[in-house]
């Protein structure tokens, strides 16, 4: 086991130091980092990541991971990408944020990248300017991109008439052609759709001409550097293409543009055998073709071809638009011109959500089939009758699920499913369990399946349909979810996995893992997390693989439920032992491993320690840090070590919630507390806060200027989430206050969404608190319930009738019970000041909850203020309203809390004007 060093001297340090260091302010925040994209290279030797600040410039990093030195950095450098071999790093370079923030709307469109490669064995960077889109060959000799020039205005050839137009979505430029070794350099006018072989047999492409007439399929050859046509013919076109992993195949969806129907324009998918010129046609089941969305992967090793397809469809019904006065009196001209919606209640989903499927799925919808490349044949994955498939190209068995007959339930019951075993040889479904709200696990060789159902695991025979329960028999663990508290079946704690020959299922309590013999239904316990209290969970860092092999060796996540330290642990299945291997005061978490090589990345944080990356072997012996991304943390202070503090519950359960205290904070003194929350948030014990402005407080931008900030956890009762939350609450902040930390006169609230809701109830039944910061709360429970989640298109009964809200009945059954639990029914009693916050393009709450509460205590003449953010959804996306509300937070709590002096804003507003 590897201990790593302590946070208890860091701590005293950053304590006895706080008087020397500087305050944390709000312009502190924008030069805070975080690695964006990060990438390990196949073996093992390289990490790169963008860095990017929250207002500011990204940069690229690279390290070279043998020596833990950072070899390269690129100016504004996002999404970088490793070649196969490691050989260049590829960098986006995008506009500078100046660059982005002065230009129009219509000159940011017209912003371009470069791309920078860098050369991870000689350091040097090399760029290309313009860049729309590039792709690399596995060595790192050849390189493709398209030069995002502003396209020539097509003219007709020799004023013919002559014109098949591309779709207007799709742009054409010039490919470029670069080997790497040579700097020779090779030019295509007029690309669409293009792919580069890995294994550099060439560059299939769509080249275009400016009437359409001569547009065709070409093919450049890397080796004897010639360019030739594969198809030539007025329109045509590719959507896609994909090489095999390692043979020179290529596999592609070819259409053609004369059809301008794009969702019933046919493409053909064919393989070209770059070797020998030979086509081969894969043809769709009768009645399916591929549309222009589909999309194509081969398997990893190119066994199989995965593509997609859709059922034929109707043709296009007559556009009737006015054309001579006849038909300015035909009805069916003029009604053709309506604008009208009919909601239906046979309708299985209600119109909103119906128009939102069908835009973002439905409407193009495809399913999926795959093509075998050893018997030549097709099996159909995926129907109308089975929707949705869990796509993993390595396995031989495919979890399907639908949930057409469960539509109409869902608006006021919740999500359901029915899910089926999926042959990927044949294309066979096999029903695994109906109507049901959790997802099971398939075993790899389709014998099996497991489920939760009743609180219990159930095995499945998917031959004979023959099911057992595996966890019936166990008392001494916990299968079904002991944090549940909402009105619907309780869940579980989740599946592990599978040996990869099928013969063991590994499963999770609580807190262990288990594994369970598929022929004699014997259940063995891994871990001792019962009697630590440490939840233990698989970390799984091979997405390709489709099981556990008996010699494996797991990395798993070790959870104290009760010091909220994470540590790593492994797990050998040859003997069931058990290692706890990077143990500390913090969260650890291992991020990735190297494809091919013994290297392992993982973070480790706290409240005062940025989750920077560090490596090590599988034996986690000698970790090395490799990172500092934000050595500015030592310069502020930030805080005092996070301590948990108990309480008890609505119900008198033993709660916890997670306490920081200020910088320079001396026992004995009586501080202004902010109390955020939501649901559970002891958890966070050892996060690195969010160095962001937003919807929530800024942690250290309050425990750097004198306040105290707590998260409690919030359990609730079904029917009575106001009331239960509220006891919660009291009793929390009132443990604050015996423990001799909170000054019972300066304690505020602040919370969003679901905790918004909670702060705004809790001022109506108690005056314990100064002040609250509310954000996008549901007011009026009566109202809220028949409303629509307008982003998702989704009637909000289902939440209060089953979900967060969790009253658990309908309106008509407990009206009683939505009025005791909505603010807006008790304003009168409301005697704390209250800020608001609401987006006025709020997809989940509606903003008119907020005016609704605003309203009836105005109406009292209340101490109430309602920010607008114009333009915004439920979390604030632009940075300007971000900053401002954060800063508008602060002066409201520095106000209530502090006893500063209140800006104008809160004593008098803001009245409207505009130029």
């Amino acid at each position: 086991m590897i201990k790593l060093p302590s946070l208890a001297i860091i701590s005293l340090l950053l304590s006895n130091a706080a008087y020397s260091q500087q305050s944390l302010e709000f312009k502190d925040v924008f030069d805070f980092n975080y690695a964006k994209n990060t990438q390990l290279s196949e073996n093992g030797s390289i990490l790169s990541f963008s860095a990017a600040p929250y207002r500011g410039d990204p940069i690229g990093h690279i390290y070279t991971l043998t020596d833990k030195k950072l070899l390269a950095q690129v100016e504004r450098g996002t999404k970088p990408m490793i070649n196969k071999n490691a050989t260049w790093v590829a960098f986006t370079q995008t506009p500078s944020l100046l660059e982005q923030e002065m230009a129009t709307k219509k000159e940011k469109k017209q912003l371009t990248s470069n791309l920078v490669l860098v050369n991870t064995k000689t350091k040097k960077q090399r760029t290309f300017a313009n860049v729309k889109d590039y792709q690399l060959s596995n060595d790192g000799i050849w390189l493709t991109y398209r030069e995002q020039l502003e396209p020539e205005k097509k003219t007709k050839a020799n004023g013919s008439k002559f014109h098949i137009g591309a779709d207007k979505k799709d742009k054409h430029y010039p490919l470029v052609i670069v080997n790497l070794a040579n700097n020779q350099t090779h030019h295509i006018k007029q690309v669409g759709e293009y792919s580069l072989s890995p294994n550099n047999h060439g560059v299939i492409f769509a080249q275009s001409s400016d009437d359409g007439s001569k547009n065709q399929i070409g093919f450049f050859d890397l080796d004897t550097q010639v360019k030739s046509s594969l198809f030539e013919e007025p329109g045509v076109t590719l959507s896609q293409a994909v090489w095999h992993p390692t043979s020179p195949i290529v596999a592609f969806n070819m259409g053609n543009y004369v059809n301008d129907d794009t969702r019933r324009r046919s493409y053909k998918l064919t393989l070209w055998h770059a070797n020998d010129n030979q086509l081969t046609d894969i043809e769709n089941p009768k009645g399916w073709f591929s549309a222009k969305t589909a999309k194509l992967v081969w398997s990893e090793h190119g066994e199989r071809l995965y593509f997609q397809n859709r059922p034929l469809l109707e043709n296009k019904a007559p556009d009737l638009k006015y054309s001579d006065n006849k038909s300015l009196s035909d009805f069916d001209t003029i009604r053709a011109q309506k604008g009208l919606k009919i909601w239906h209640n046979a309708d299985p989903e209600i119109k909103p959500r119906e128009i939102k499927t069908w835009k973002e799925t439905n409407k193009h919808r495809h399913y999926h089939a795959v093509y075998h490349m050893s018997s030549q044949h097709v099996a159909q994955l995926s129907s109308p009758q089975v929707k949705n498939v869990t796509l993993h190209t390595e396995a031989q068995y495919l979890l399907g699920s639908d949930n057409t007959a469960h539509l109409k339930e869902v608006m006021y019951n919740g999500f359901f499913q029915d899910y089926y075993a999926i042959n990927v040889q044949n294309g066979h479904k096999t029903t695994i369990t109906t109507h049901t709200r959790f997802k099971p696990t398939l075993s790899p060789t389709g014998n099996h399946a497991a489920y939760f159902e009743d609180k219990q695991i159930w095995l499945k025979d998917l031959a004979t349909q023959q099911q057992i329960s595996l966890t019936n028999k166990i008392d001494t663990a916990i299968f079904a979810d002991d944090k549940h508290d909402y009105p619907k079946e309780q869940s579980s704690y989740h599946f592990a996995g599978w040996q990869v020959d099928g013969s063991t299922l590994y499963a999770y309590s609580k807190h262990d893992i288990w594994a369970f013999d598929v022929a004699t239904a014997q259940a063995t316990r891994l871990t001792n997390g019962r009697e630590t209290a440490t939840q233990y969970r698989v970390r799984k860092l091979d997405k390709t693989a489709t099981g556990f092999t008996p010699e494996q060796t797991l990395v798993l996540s070790a959870h104290n439920l009760n010091n909220k330290q994470t540590h790593i642990a492994t797990l050998s299945l040859k003997d069931n032992s058990l290692s706890t291997v990077l143990k500390g005061a913090a969260r650890f978490d291992v991020v990735k491993r190297a494809k091919h090589s013994d290297k392992l990345l993982f973070t480790k944080q706290s409240y005062h320690q940025f989750p920077d990356f560090w490596q090590v072997s599988s034996d986690f012996k000698n970790p090395q840090k490799i990172t500092d991304l934000n050595p500015q943390v030592s310069q502020f202070a930030w805080g005092q070590k996070p301590e948990l503090v108990k309480y008890k519950g609505h119900d008198g359960e033993d709660l916890q919630g997670v306490l920081i205290k200020p910088a320079g904070y001396k026992k004995g003194d009586k501080l202004p507390v902010v109390i955020y929350f939501y649901r559970y948030m002891s958890q966070r014990m050892y996060d690195f806060p969010k160095m962001e402005l937003n919807h929530r407080p800024n942690f250290p931008m309050f425990t750097s200027n004198g306040y105290a900030l707590f998260l409690p956890d919030i359990r609730f009762e079904i029917g009575k989430p106001g009331p239960s939350s509220t006891q919660t609450m009291i009793n929390a902040a009132q443990k604050l206050i015996d423990i001799g930390v909170a000054h019972p006169d300066k304690i505020g609230l602040q919370g969003h969404s679901w905790a918004g809701y909670q702060s705004a109830y809790m001022i109506t039944q108690t005056d314990m608190f100064k002040a609250i910061v509310s954000g996008a709360p549901v007011t009026n429970m009566t109202s809220a319930y028949s409303g629509i989640r307008l982003k998702s298109g989704l009637a909000r009964q289902f939440q209060y009738e089953t979900g967060q809200s969790r009253i658990g009945k309908p309106l008509h059954k407990a009206l009683d019970l939505y009025i005791e639990n909505s603010p807006v029914f008790f304003a009168d009693k409301v005697n704390t000041p209250i800020l608001m916050m609401f987006g006025d393009k709020d997809g989940a709450v509606p903003w008119q909850e907020g005016i609704q509460y605003y309203l009836a205590l105005r109406r009292l003449d209340k101490d109430a203020i309602l920010l607008q953010y114009e333009g915004e959804p439920h979390h604030l996306k632009k940075f300007p309203n971000q900053l401002d509300f954060s800063i508008r937070m602060m002066e409201y709590f520095d106000f209530h809390l502090k006893g500063e002096k209140p800006k104008e804003w809160i004593t008098k507003g803001q009245a409207y004007t505009k130029e």
